[in-house]
């Protein structure tokens, strides 16, 4: 699969990132590593995770890979948290789950916007990850009203080199709009929903900013009863985001092949177009 230099930065990923948000469904903890193993393989390089993924899991799951391959790239995140932490046993994370079909309460995440629980949840996510530094660091789905802004910026920007790499938001189209209009340092990085229908990703060509990781396209498209083939949907996902990267998932190993072939095909149609005009 072709790297591209994420637009504003000097971060090489991979066209489509491995997103582990399902990761646990998988099953065992060898059939979740041998999966994310086969996606590198497969030339998934970057790597898009957080502590509420699996309770914790979903970083831990990473660790082996990225400790055999330090040049793939993770991007984690701060602000919702796992109900019950992230320590939690498998059994007991399944427990949870289950129990939150029935008592939506029980599975429910926490969401804490301050600085001080942030420093010990990067200490942790590191941990997990087994990695001295991130690679990007995400506000996840963060609500500019409820943050002190100036606070978080000031933490980022003393953390950054050190154990951050690089800072940003990961968004919703709602939530996209009201940092765009704030010009705040924090959204430095934009993560955020797209679709192929909807376009909530325009809103950053009308603030001069390029799409860098953008994800949802599948999701969107199935919400809304299009039933247009996954390959169609990500192939012009990708000639969308013709510059930066797509997040994409699966459960089974067996379809890992079918991105790259994806990829290679947006990637070739992307060049005739170019050389076109």
């Amino acid at each position: 699969m072709r790297q591209v230099i994420l637009p504003g930065t000097d971060m090489p990923v991979s066209r489509f990132a491995f997103g582990t948000a399902s990761l646990f469904n998988v099953g065992s903890a060898k059939q979740r590593g041998d999966l994310l193993a086969a996606a590198y393989d497969h030339g998934f390089t970057h790597f898009d995770t957080a502590p509420y993924y699996g309770f914790g899991h979903a970083e831990r799951d990473l660790k082996p890979l990225l400790a055999a391959h330090p040049e793939a790239s993770v991007a984690t995140k701060v602000g919702i948290y796992s109900p019950g932490g992230e320590n939690q046993s498998q059994a007991a994370v399944f427990v949870r789950k289950a129990a939150g079909k029935l008592i939506p309460a029980i599975s429910r995440p926490t969401i804490d916007w301050s600085v001080a629980r942030a420093r010990d949840a990067l200490s942790a996510s590191l941990k997990r990850l087994g990695r001295e530094r991130v690679d990007l660091y995400l506000l996840h789905e963060p609500d500019l009203a409820l943050l002190d802004a100036d606070e978080w910026l000031r933490w980022l920007e003393r953390e950054s080199g050190e154990r951050v790499a690089r800072f940003g938001i990961a968004v919703d189209a709602e939530r996209l709009t009201g940092f765009l209009g704030s010009n705040t340092p924090l959204a430095a990085f934009i993560q955020t929903v797209d679709s192929l229908d909807e376009r909530e990703a325009d809103r950053l060509a009308e603030h001069h900013r390029p799409m860098q990781i953008t994800y949802g396209y599948v999701s969107s498209a199935r919400k809304r009863g299009v039933t247009t083939p996954v390959a169609s949907i990500l192939t012009e996902a990708l000639k969308r985001n013709a510059s930066g990267c797509v997040i994409v998932s699966t459960r089974k190993r067996e379809r890992l092949k079918s991105f790259v072939t994806i990829a290679a095909a947006a990637d070739a149609g992307l060049a005739t177009r170019d050389s076109a005009s």
